[in-house]
């Protein structure tokens, strides 16, 4: 079994950070003993430029774009701020779901504060998918913006088609944003193909550490340029500050180690997805698999239990890391959003557990954890009858 939490646990929580791949590690270490700001003219200071420049190259090279189309941020937060600012102009739509992660919605809703008319929610179907027919009908009606549609749900890995989001936004001058967050070393990805303007990555996400990520912007995309951060004019003057040197080069070595691959892995890990939740559904009948199975991440599943707490579920298997939905989310007093918005009752949303696996996922991992959840599920379950029976 993988060991980032220990020797004894099964990590089912890749949606919110992956183990940090070897090559990441020893990359960030090498980095951390070595000194220099890249923007310094001195000889160390040019060495940590050229590194940078190194990752950049390795980061692009997964993305299928240009070096000089990276800009570099602290995580796909701060890439979504970025973007849909820079990108949103009052009385034009910012077209979204209310499916996406928070560092959109939120930055949706903050950047369309004065004028509320402007943000336009697709409706998601049980699914999981936005129903893309309906961007067909706002473009009807306005003209230009910009739509925001995740690649892949941090939920459910349902996967959005941006090729045709592209096409009909292209028809009407809108530009094209999409938080990729977990799209980006889960699948093979090119960026032209996809027709994107703008992309948001974390490295976290595919092995790289915690606290860098990167917005691709594409060459000739007409942006205006809004900051979020300015002073010293580093990356081009789109994200002022020093560069996490370490972070930058760590994420370009977990690029380059989960390029290489990237497809025979994506099978794997999906056969090892499909396996889970045969072994888990074959002990629990009742228990439900959400979101379009055939269009989604390979290592994601989110599995409702009827009537049994999560948040209990997940208590009574400690050795297994799994969630109740977004880790930035994590404490929330209401249901996943996510959840909800496909439909799901209230009840069902607090039943449900996502399970996310990956690179580093074992055979023997899948085993375990589906005995885990059957033994779990089964001991709430027998909790709460006899509680029932008490009264």
């Amino acid at each position: 079994m993988s060991e980032p939490n220990g020797p004894d646990t099964s990590y089912f929580d890749y949606n919110a950070t992956a183990p940090i791949r070897p090559e990441a590690l020893a990359a960030v270490v090498e980095a951390m003993q070595s000194v220099g700001n890249a923007s310094s003219m001195h000889h160390p200071g040019r060495q940590a430029a050229h590194r940078v420049d190194v990752a950049r190259r390795q980061l692009a090279d997964l993305l299928g774009c240009s070096p000089g189309e990276i800009i570099f941020t602290s995580g796909a937060t701060e890439a979504n701020n970025l973007a849909l600012r820079a990108a949103f102009t009052a009385g034009s739509p910012l077209i979204t779901s209310p499916v996406e992660h928070p560092a959109v919605l939120e930055t949706a809703r903050a950047v369309t504060v004065g004028s509320a008319e402007d943000l336009v929610l697709m409706p998601v179907g049980g699914d999981g998918l936005v129903d893309l027919d309906a961007l067909q009908q706002v473009f009807a009606a306005r003209r230009g913006g910009v739509v925001s549609l995740m690649a892949a749900n941090n939920e459910t890995g349902v996967l959005t088609d941006l090729r045709v989001v592209a096409k009909a936004a292209r028809e009407v001058g809108a530009l094209v944003h999409t938080d990729a967050t977990q799209l980006i070393g889960r699948l093979p990805v090119d960026v032209a193909e996809l027709d994107v303007d703008l992309l948001s990555l974390s490295a976290h996400k595919f092995g790289g550490p915690q606290g860098v990520g990167a917005l691709y912007v594409r060459r000739g995309c007409p942006l205006p340029h809004r900051p979020l951060l300015v002073g010293g004019g580093q990356e081009r003057g789109w994200r002022a500050g020093t560069l996490n040197v370490a972070g930058i080069i760590g994420m370009g070595a977990a690029a380059e180690a989960a390029a290489r691959g990237l497809g025979e892995e994506a099978e794997r890990v999906a056969a090892m997805r499909d396996r889970l939740e045969c072994l888990v559904a074959g002990a629990l009948p009742d228990c439900r698999i959400n979101g379009r199975r055939d269009q989604r991440l390979p290592g994601v599943t989110s599995i409702t239990f009827p009537g049994v707490p999560a948040d209990a579920v997940l208590a009574a298997m400690p050795d297994v890391a799994a969630s109740e939905g977004s880790a930035c989310a994590a404490g929330a007093p209401t249901p996943s959003h996510v959840l909800l918005a496909m439909g799901l009752s209230r009840a069902d949303a607090d039943s449900t557990i996502r399970f996310s696996l990956g690179y580093a996922t074992t055979d023997a991992e899948i085993e375990h954890a589906a005995q885990a959840v059957k033994r779990a599920v089964t001991q709430v379950r027998a909790a709460l009858a006899e509680a029932d029976g008490s009264y």
